[in-house]
């Protein structure tokens, strides 16, 4: 599911036991370098305990950023009362003491009682069979799930106070091309849980010229089939319209404050500066849709015959020059120029008299903006220990508008 490398994680872990602190574990260093990926952390608290082991939650980092590499400590939970002397009492120090307790904002998968829930949900849907946790973040938790024929399904939980209904957003989209999402097996709307069949390959980090322009040209297929006037239901209104508003109570609150005085004044002028922006926008003739939300290759996956988009979360409705832009940070500037050409060609012989290239420039610092709103309701949503993930991000998105 994510890229690899030699070095990785140095890892500390504090373990509970039906709310009781046992002790700890670590250092001991993991491969992977992502703080989300706890495959390699489960395996190894197994080993040592003798018993089953969730990861619940990330508790605190030292070095690393963007969400990998440095020294880490989470809190696990086994699920069976582990054998005597595993675990040092002394292992991560008594200052993590005050992180077990609850906490506002928790995420339901990284509660015991969420964990189970959502486990029971998908056995129930599957008619049983087994689990294996993979990753487990402030935005997601995601489990390999095997029923009894065999097969590999994904449960995959997200947040219900920020987060798009996954099951939803695939299928507004296989109406315009099926072969492009992943199959949903079940769906638990309210609770933003889904079931997920299996899509063979691997993401495409670093993907080719030829790769990326057939992802943008697929979608901008899909998304001109199922272009609309008004949001269809289960899916949030991010049209450029709505930003103003938006970007004001962005800036009177915390990612304000993170910009120094002079970024904040140029930021204050660039809100006044968006009706006409919009405007522009809106006479390149591109139609509202279906907006992916996060269209970068980590989230597509190819086994080299097909692609298949991934991770719904952030889906919406809205224009979809966000998606059409979102792969420029992942690509190197050949691959990017051909995905971008190819996205041009795509919309100009959708929406003959369009005019997507002049959209690309001109969208720049609104997708910038609306990716700073989205990533503060991920921080007015988690609680404080997992912030790290996404601290400072709306504030980088801002600047990284006016750069555009």
């Amino acid at each position: 599911m994510t890229e690899q490398r030699a070095t990785g994680r140095t890892v500390d872990v504090v373990v509970t036991y039906d709310g009781e602190r046992l002790g700890g574990t670590g250092p001991f260093p993991v491969v992977t370098r992502w703080w989300s990926d706890v495959t390699e952390v489960v395996a190894h608290l197994e080993a040592l305990l003798g018993v089953p082991v969730v990861v619940l939650r990330l508790l605190r980092t030292h070095g690393g950023e963007g969400g990998r590499d440095g020294s880490v400590t989470y809190h696990a939970e086994a699920l069976r009362r582990p054998r005597d002397g595993a675990l040092r009492e002394d292992a991560a120090g008594p200052d993590v003491d005050g992180l077990l307790g609850p906490a506002d904002l928790r995420a339901d998968w990284a509660t015991t009682t969420g964990l189970w829930s959502g486990l029971t949900w998908a056995f129930d849907a599957l008619g049983g069979g087994t689990a294996e946790q993979v990753r487990t973040w402030n935005l997601s938790g995601l489990f390999r799930m095997t029923p009894k024929d065999g097969r590999t399904v994904w449960l995959k939980t997200t947040n219900p106070r920020f987060n798009a209904c996954e099951a939803t957003a695939i299928g507004l989209f296989a109406a315009g091309d099926r072969a492009f999402v992943p199959d949903v097996v079940a769906a638990d709307t309210p609770q933003r849980r889904v079931l997920l069949g299996h899509v063979d390959g691997k993401d495409c980090y670093g993907a080719a010229p030829d790769v990326a322009g057939a992802a943008v040209r697929r979608l901008a297929a899909a998304q001109a089939a199922i272009a609309s006037t008004t949001p269809p239901p289960g899916l949030p209104d991010r049209t450029p319209a709505t930003l103003p508003g938006l970007l004001d109570r962005l800036l009177d609150g915390e990612a304000g404050r993170d910009l120094a005085p002079q970024e904040a004044a140029a930021a204050r002028r660039l809100t006044a500066r968006l009706p006409a922006l919009i405007a522009e926008l809106d006479a390149c003739g591109l139609p509202h849709t279906v907006v992916h939300g996060d269209f970068h290759p980590g989230n597509w996956r190819s086994d080299g015959r097909r692609i298949v988009m991934m991770d719904f979360a952030d889906s919406h409705f809205g224009h979809p020059v966000l998606d059409g832009l979102r792969p420029r940070d992942f690509l190197d500037d050949r691959s990017w120029r051909q995905a971008a050409d190819a996205w041009v060609q795509a919309w100009s012989r959708l929406v003959p008299g369009s005019d997507p290239r002049r959209a690309l420039a001109v969208g720049a610092p609104l997708a910038r903006l609306l990716y700073a709103v989205r990533y503060q309701e991920f921080l007015d949503n988690i609680e404080r220990s997992e912030r790290v993930y996404h601290a400072g991000g709306p504030a980088a998105e801002i600047r990284a508008a006016l750069a555009a």
